[in-house]
């Protein structure tokens, strides 16, 4: 049995996130033996969006696809970078005819894989379904490959949660990114997609989700905006591994990564 072994990177914020996978990432993927690299850098440049510069240092690192979300637009230069680099995705979903690319097929040592981004609408912007928009583009994927991962940015678990079990079975694994939070729910589902509601936040934790705190927290006393600065302090790396039959495109392993692990203290 051929197995694909696949690492996604949870959604890298600013210098802290981005020095932390330049230390430690080529170490996880020999560890994990990774044949396909995939992370989200929507948050890669000072928390909004990611450049040509942030993806020149990933793609050197060894990820293969970089995934977006809703502050993929949040600079107008990852907004070019989406016209020039193919491998730099947005979600699928968004209007027709807005540039950039939604899908994309990786071909790896052992064969073709491909890696999806879809967006949800709970709580988000009112874009296209992502529901619907798999079904039209799935068939398309599957004529050149079984294995297929999915970066689903989303608010919702709910909606998650509902993605998974309405794709249970046709993608490989599902990964939902967007609330920095990692949740500890992995798990295969019964038709064999990998699953977890979110991977986490590779970046500052000493932070309101990647935010310094006092802006964080003035936002919610004063309904007020607030500059957005990256914080800087007790960075960690979150992911997941998938373990995946080439065959027949299900997960058969995986396992949730976070790195350093948090030190909890007891008196």
């Amino acid at each position: 049995m051929a197995h694909l072994n696949i690492l996604f990177i949870g959604d890298i914020v600013g210098k802290p996130g981005m020095d932390l996978v330049q230390t430690w990432l080529p170490g996880i993927i020999q560890k994990y033996k990774a044949d396909l690299v995939v992370a989200n850098g929507e948050n890669a440049s000072d928390g909004k969006g990611c450049t040509a510069k942030e993806g020149k240092i990933l793609f050197d690192l060894g990820v293969h696809v970089l995934t977006g979300g809703n502050h993929t637009w949040d600079k107008h230069q990852s907004q070019d970078y989406l016209k020039i680099e193919p491998r730099a995705l947005r979600p699928l979903n968004y209007p027709k005819g807005t540039y950039g690319n939604g899908y994309c097929i990786v071909e790896t040592k052992k064969g073709k894989a491909a890696v999806l981004n879809l967006q949800g609408r709970t709580f988000m912007s009112s874009i296209d379904c992502p529901f619907r928009s798999s079904d039209w583009v799935l068939p398309k994927i599957k004529a050149e490959t079984k294995v297929i991962i999915i970066d689903f940015h989303a608010e919702a678990t709910a909606e998650k949660i509902s993605m998974i079990n309405y794709l249970d079975g046709q993608i490989s694994a599902l990964v939902g990114t967007h609330t920095h939070v990692q949740t500890s729910d992995e798990r295969i589902f019964p038709n064999g997609s990998g699953y977890i509601t979110d991977v986490g936040m590779t970046g500052p934790y000493e932070s309101v989700i990647g935010m310094k705190t006092t802006p964080a927290i003035n936002r919610f006393i004063y309904q007020t905006p607030q500059k957005y600065e990256t914080a800087e302090n007790d960075s960690h790396l979150c992911g997941m591994y998938f373990k995946v039959d080439q065959e027949t495109g299900k997960s058969v392993e995986l396992e949730r990564i976070l790195f350093p692990e948090f030190i909890r203290k007891i008196d």
